[in-house]
């Protein structure tokens, strides 16, 4: 679908450079010199202006967004006044006729209600007044009007009622762009919930009983790993912001896996391997912890001996590349590829299947976790994470910059 709304977006340029020429051609002729032909300047200054008015509506048609974009979106058409509407109200006025809000809303009823554009005279009484015909394209996502945009113009003009409606388009793609950056994060929040309702309640009853063991026996160790309890579960189920730091996600690990080692003693051993300049690499929220805890499961609970787990995070250039192994029981790949397409195991592979999701959904298909794995020959999981990707900063939530 996003590749159908860049395509329309691209289409529609075109049309909106025309239209911007011939609506400017006579207020700044002098600007075009030496900067190539008319129309050639035309599509610069249009790519320009849209680009500058994208940005505040891709967070839906608010107040806020619409007088943000408002002044943008009329030197794109050229008009000396446009507005945009939600279907209850004015949302912003930009440019001269103010007076008339009231006759819009009237007149607004029937593109409300149809979807339809309408174009007709406006009355007024201020002779000075240039603002003498409406033209009103609605604005609407999968066949729900969202609202109107409304160009004004001194007469009747066949080039403004097709401009608008291009206009008018190319808003309708932003709003539905905001809904799917909507969508999106509401899906990635659902994960992180049922990630956090997956953190193992066997687990947390096995962490306290550890403690508990050790009270009577050593006190002050006993207080270490309550601390540590309290410092994973509250990072686990924090409430600020979808993404962390790789730091921070360490040091929850950190926490983690001294649990862990409380439990099974020196049948555990963990190397780590850091390269310092990725710790400030931001990646999603809870996204390294499951494939320890996994590597965890299938390292040790399931073989009677020692085990081992590596940690590694390298710089990459662009990328970030943690690499997480154990040496325990592996896998059949058929039922790893089962687990990944979001078949629930029996074994417990929702960790997997949620990381390799929310990796791809944030960074795309190809940063999708990397697993190598077989029965008896452990499980080798590579996640390559950018450095830099537009919307993804620690302790926010998800955004398209």
């Amino acid at each position: 679908m996003s590749g159908f709304l860049a395509g329309l977006c691209v289409a529609v340029l075109p049309l909106l450079a025309a239209g911007f020429w011939l609506g400017r051609r006579t207020a700044r002729p002098e600007s075009l010199r030496g900067l190539g032909t008319p129309v050639e300047h035309a599509t610069f200054e249009t790519l320009h202006t849209a680009s500058l008015a994208a940005p505040p509506l891709r967070a839906g048609l608010t107040e806020e967004t619409a007088r943000k974009s408002a002044r943008r979106l009329r030197t794109l058409l050229g008009t000396d006044a446009l507005c945009l509407t939600d279907q209850k109200t004015v949302l912003v006025w930009d440019g001269i006729g103010g007076h008339h809000r009231a006759e819009i809303m009237e007149r607004l009823a029937g593109p409300l209600e149809t979807g339809r554009g309408e174009a007709f005279p406006l009355t007024c009484d201020h002779l000075d007044c240039t603002v003498r015909w409406a033209v009103v394209a609605p604005l609407t996502v999968d066949d729900r009007i969202h609202g109107t945009l409304v160009a004004f113009g001194p007469h009747e003009s066949a080039v403004l009622v097709r401009a608008a409606g291009e206009v008018a388009r190319w808003i309708s793609v932003q709003l539905e762009l905001a809904d799917l950056d909507r969508s999106r994060t509401r899906l990635i929040e659902a994960e992180i919930k049922a990630l956090r309702a997956q953190i193992s309640p066997h687990f947390i009853f096995n962490s306290l009983a550890v403690i508990a063991s050790f009270v009577r026996t050593d006190p002050e160790r006993a207080r270490e790993l309550l601390l540590e309890f309290a410092d994973f579960t509250r990072y686990s189920f924090r409430r600020h912001g979808d993404f962390t730091t790789l730091a921070d996600e360490l040091h929850a690990i950190d926490h983690y896996l001294a649990l862990v080692r409380a439990r099974f003693g020196d049948r555990l051993s963990v190397t780590l391997q850091i390269a310092p300049e990725v710790l400030p690499v931001a990646l999603p929220f809870l996204c390294l912890q499951p494939l320890v805890e996994n590597a965890v499961k299938h390292g040790l609970e399931g073989k009677g001996d020692k085990a081992h787990i590596s940690i590694t995070a390298q710089d990459a250039g662009a990328e970030a590349l943690v690499v997480i192994e154990d040496d325990g029981t592996g896998m059949d790949p058929a039922v790893l590829r089962r687990i990944l397409a979001g078949e629930v195991s029996p074994s417990g592979g929702i960790g997997l299947s949620n990381v390799d999701d929310r990796l791809r959904q944030v960074y795309g298909d190809d940063h999708g976790l990397v697993i190598e794995t077989a029965v008896g020959a452990g499980m080798k999981i590579t996640a390559r994470l950018p450095k830099y990707q537009p919307g993804v900063h620690s302790g926010g939530r998800l955004s398209r910059e």
